[in-house]
């Protein structure tokens, strides 16, 4: 399927691995230049020589999002090399799991720091140039903000804003020509889950295989994602043949969401 994105401008946030890097060498294969940014030089430095590797441009951007100045710094980079931008996709973000009790103020203010407020910021330092490519905007929230669980309240809440968000932002989307759509994925095999899969192995002392079986039925999914799931979906919405969606919220989740 001719996607027609070749030539398109796409920065992407928290794309030094993961579901972010993911989404960032799919829209490089499909003839995107990128931006990518995130915390560790090292490896979005590794995905920018992938990218050049296939004959396109690549910018990197080493910063921390929350930092003062980090999103103007992020789109100044995108005009400056690139003349303009097409794609945003706002990926960057963990929050903490735990016990309700136990998660502290500063727990919740760095969980919405990153994940909710700084894609805020870059949504509105970016909007003139999407506005100006008539581009798309693409937020990766998660499953918990459709079904929220005692054991992760933070992550709950803030993918709950970030699809709120979308939804306003998509209101203004109408008025403006860009498009803003985000999906929510449930578990997705990155190493932040190999990390969970790891201390529950040690926990219980249980094989890898088992644990991972154990987390499906639990989720309630068919499998883990892949991050070429997330990447495959995001390209097609941002691509002429998904431009009719917005607004959208969609749940990439394996049949975890049993509601409408």
């Amino acid at each position: 399927m001719e996607l027609g994105l070749s030539g398109k401008v796409a920065l992407v946030t928290g794309s030094s691995r993961g579901i972010g890097r993911g989404i960032a060498l799919a829209l490089a294969d499909e003839g995107c230049n990128v931006v990518v940014t995130g915390r560790d030089a090292k490896a979005l430095d590794e995905v920018a020589a992938a990218v050049r590797h296939k004959g396109l441009k690549a910018t990197v951007v080493a910063l921390d999002l929350c930092a003062a100045g980090a999103t103007e710094t992020l789109v100044e980079a995108a005009r400056a090399e690139f003349g303009g931008l097409d794609i945003l996709v706002n990926n960057a973000g963990a929050t903490k799991r735990g016990d309700f009790f136990a998660l502290s103020d500063a727990d919740w203010q760095d969980g919405f720091a990153l994940k909710f407020f700084a894609h805020v910021r870059l949504a509105r330092a970016a909007w003139p140039l999407l506005k100006a490519r008539r581009g798309s905007l693409v937020t990766i929230g998660g499953t918990s903000g459709r079904k929220p669980h005692a054991s992760f309240t933070i992550g709950s809440s803030v993918n709950a804003a970030c699809a709120a968000f979308t939804k306003a932002l998509a209101d203004l989307g109408k008025q403006d020509g860009v498009q803003v759509n985000c999906i929510h994925p449930s578990l997705v095999d990155t190493d932040r889950q190999g990390r969970r899969i790891e201390a529950e192995m040690k926990r219980t002392g249980e094989p890898e295989a088992m644990i991972r079986r154990q987390f499906c039925q639990e989720t309630g999914i068919t499998r883990f994602g892949t991050t070429a799931d997330v990447a495959g979906l995001a390209c097609f919405i941002v691509s002429k043949n998904g431009s009719w969606l917005h607004g959208a919220s969609i749940d990439l989740d394996g049949g975890e969401i049993p509601v409408l």
